[in-house]
């Protein structure tokens, strides 16, 4: 071989290289582009939780001792899927992000509610629906009169579990507890 065709076999070697380079950087680009467009997460790019609210204020009744009552929330759900979302768990979290007066808890403190109740069970393809969400929960208090009133607010955060992945949610208001 003489060195202009071992010239021009090099620089047919170092061409396909650059060629077969720049093929893969463009598979992968497109590959890429493919998988952000499609939802290549594990939650549904169709499927999303646009809003939630809980009930803004509770009253703890005076003298109570870990009263148990309800915290109800709401979540706005859209499903943009062909079929049916099951949904198969809701959880709520509430963390103390403010007080005035005297608390039991600290700030930053969190309460897990653990599974709590929920319906629908599904959202139909296509649909928005809210889904209805109770939080149980408890609270404590001095007989009213007896010492000056405190509140404290809290955040929730409410997580839900379906059939095309895990949603989590702010509701975009605190609940506030009144206290004696």
């Amino acid at each position: 071989m003489n060195r202009r065709s071992e010239y021009h076999s090099a620089a047919m070697r170092h061409l396909i290289a650059l060629l077969a380079a720049g093929v893969w950087r463009w598979a992968t680009l497109l590959g890429l582009v493919l998988c952000l467009s499609t939802g290549c997460s594990s939650a549904s790019s169709t499927f999303a939780l646009t809003g939630a609210a809980v009930d803004p204020t509770y009253f703890c009744p005076g003298g109570a001792n870990n009263a148990p009552y309800d915290i109800h929330a709401t979540v706005a759900v859209h499903n943009g899927n062909n079929s049916a979302v099951a949904i198969r768990a809701v959880t709520a979290r509430m963390t103390l992000i403010s007080v005035n007066g005297d608390w039991l808890e600290k700030l930053g403190s969190s309460y897990d509610a653990g599974t709590v109740q929920f319906s629908p069970a599904s959202v139909s393809p296509g649909s928005t629906t809210t889904l209805k969400v109770t939080i149980p929960s408890a609270c404590t208090s001095d007989k009213y009169g007896s010492s000056g009133s405190s509140f404290a607010d809290y955040q929730v955060i409410i997580h839900v579990a379906t059939s095309t992945g895990a949603f989590t949610i702010r509701a975009e208001n605190q609940h506030e507890i009144i206290a004696a």
